[in-house]
Parts: structure tokens; C-alpha cells; sequence
């Protein structure tokens, strides 16, 4: 990749500019919020789909209500995160976007793999997660620490 200069300062890549990184801590945590309102919203059809189904198999359908927010949501992770945007609509609205360290693509099973473990690093870990962002550099979380990736401003 090349470099560029910006006011006086030599750049390598995008990732290294510290202005990708101002203001990311609250977009994502505005972001987060608006997903997962757009999540609910999106469960409400297959809630209804879900009723019926149990209806007419007696009561056997019912069990799929178990698994119907974290299928919705990983759904919608991997075809929102995981796209073209590299962001879900929550995060293109409050313009960020999630990149690699090595400058891949994140794809579909990146973007499901990131959404799985910051739950289940939030389980184990709650606090720990997001405070982390306060002392690691570029505001990274624990699970952008272990998968190599990044949240950037995409104005920057």
C-alpha cells in the first residue's frame, strides 16, 4: 500500500491515521443500541411465523422460539457486517465500520465469529471487555484484540 502525506504527517494506510479512531468509543456504543432495535423489530415475523408453525405441529414449533433472537441476529450480522459496507446499519449510521489489521475483507464468518465472542466475553468477562477499550490502542475491544481487527471512523 502507499503512503500519503496529510498535514505534514506521512501516513502509511488509513489504519494508522489516529483521527479513524476519535469518537469511535461512542458511535459504537449508538450503533450497537440502533442494531439491535433493528434486531427486535426484524424478530417480530418470525415470532408470528413461529406461533403458527407451533399451532399446527401441536406445540412442537414452540421450541423454535429458543433459538429465534440469536438466529435473527447472526443473520443479520453476517449479511450487514459481514457485506460489501463492512458495517452493520446501526454502525454506516453513525459512521464507522469495521476493519482487518491485515487489510482482508471482513466476511461473513469473521463478522459471526466477532458478534459471538464479544457475548460470550461479555459473559464471562462483563466489565472487563468495554473497559479495555479506555487502555488499548486504536480503542480496541478484547474480541477486536484477538481477531485482529479494528472499528474506524469511514469520514477519516
Amino acid at each position: 500500500m502507499g503512503t500519503q502525506a496529510l498535514d505534514g504527517e506521512i501516513i502509511a494506510t488509513r489504519l494508522d491515521d489516529v483521527r479513524a479512531y476519535e469518537g469511535v468509543l461512542t458511535r459504537r456504543v449508538l450503533a450497537f443500541c440502533i442494531d439491535y432495535m433493528i434486531v427486535a423489530v426484524l424478530i417480530i415475523p418470525f415470532a408470528i411465523l413461529i406461533a403458527i408453525l407451533g399451532v399446527l405441529t401441536l406445540g412442537l414449533g414452540w421450541m423454535l422460539f429458543s433459538i429465534l433472537v440469536p438466529a435473527v441476529a447472526l443473520v443479520y450480522v453476517w449479511n450487514t457486517l459481514g457485506g460489501p459496507n463492512q458495517a452493520t446499519v446501526g454502525m454506516r449510521m453513525m459512521g464507522i465500520r469495521l476493519d482487518r489489521l491485515d487489510g482482508n475483507r471482513v466476511d461473513g464468518m469473521l463478522a459471526v465469529v466477532h458478534s459471538v465472542l464479544f457475548w460470550g466475553l461479555n459473559v464471562v468477562l462483563t466489565p472487563l471487555i468495554l473497559l479495555a477499550t479506555l487502555f488499548t490502542d486504536r480503542k480496541r475491544a478484547v474480541h477486536d484484540l484477538l481477531l485482529g481487527t479494528v472499528v474506524t471512523r469511514t469520514d477519516r
